[in-house]
């Protein structure tokens, strides 16, 4: 099938500040598709002009099989969004808002069933002062939804949320998958990125630098795996820098931690090191390349 998104060669430019510079991407459909960087990297200003609400200099854009910046009205209709924050008159409730938003679109779902799909029933007719951080987000989600979207797009949408209520937007956004939605979120979690995209696009300084599937990632590091071993007899760490592969061997709490290019071997090696001393294994991590390494890597440039 088509892709869903299709964005090329885009630019935004603010005076000397490139917050677009050449971005280019595809998200297909049924996906949930993220964009990561650091704060700053052209992840909002990439999404806003997708969806409109920012007029790219150049590029070109493509949402459903529509040419985004020939016919942003038609865009609008197919699309839903949640940015960073939602603001919205003190006293209106949620259903009022559910209402006032739904009117703006040919097609819109019921404010009652977007109430409870959303876990809002209960602070339909109260005031939006009165609600919760979470509260607020899982409304922005509701507006989002209000025209039966084919595609979703969520900017840092856990951003000040407390771990519960992060947790929950969590399933929300797996759920979108699971009833068909094509999603694409930014983020700068880097665990919330592992946890729900099946493809990420890392962004720094306005460029995608790297993307693929997470494991995709992963394996573009060049970080050899770390071991953690804690034993229960004492050892010494000289015999550590002794065994094939490792290097960087520093102390950590109750026991070492080292680098090594080679873990298998490394930790045959290691079992006969301790089995012939009779020395006892308390606890043994292997902990190889993670998408923060990856991250850090690619973005590091620049930034030292």
């Amino acid at each position: 099938m088509p892709a869903k998104v299709i964005v090329r060669d885009l630019r935004k430019h603010y005076g000397g500040v490139h917050a677009a510079d050449g971005v280019s991407f595809e998200v297909q459909d049924g996906e949930i598709f993220g964009l990561l960087g650091p704060n700053g990297a052209g992840k909002t200003t990439s999404v806003e002009c997708v969806v409109g609400l920012r007029e790219p200099d150049t590029g070109y854009i493509e949402v459903s099989g529509i040419d985004a910046r020939q016919r942003p009205g038609d865009v609008k209709q197919k699309i839903g969004a949640a940015l960073q924050t939602t603001s919205l008159q003190d006293k209106i409730t949620p259903r009022e808002a559910l209402r006032v938003f739904g009117a703006f679109y040919r097609n819109r779902a019921e404010p009652q069933a977007l109430l409870e799909r959303f876990s809002l029933a209960e602070k339909a007719d109260a005031p939006f002062d009165t609600l919760s951080g979470g509260q607020r987000q899982r409304l922005a989600l509701a507006l989002a939804f209000v025209n039966n979207p084919e595609l979703i797009f969520l900017d840092e949408p856990t951003t000040g949320l407390d771990p519960l209520s992060r947790r929950d937007l969590h399933g929300e956004i797996a759920r979108m998958k699971q009833g068909g939605h094509t999603v694409m979120l930014t983020t700068h979690n880097i665990e919330e990125a592992e946890r729900l995209c099946d493809r990420i696009a890392i962004i720094d300084h306005g460029r995608i630098v790297a993307s693929g599937a997470p494991h995709e990632l992963i394996a573009l590091s060049a970080a050899a795996p770390t071991v953690f071993l804690a034993t229960t007899q004492p050892l010494d760490s000289g015999l550590l820098n002794r065994l094939p592969g490792v290097h960087d061997v520093t102390s950590e709490g109750p026991g070492y931690r080292f680098s090594t290019a080679h873990v298998t071997r490394t930790l045959a090696e290691l079992m006969k090191l301790l089995e012939a001393r009779g020395i006892e294994i308390g606890e043994l991590r292997v902990q190889k390349a993670t998408l923060e390494d990856v991250l850090i890597e690619l973005t590091r440039e620049g930034r030292e």
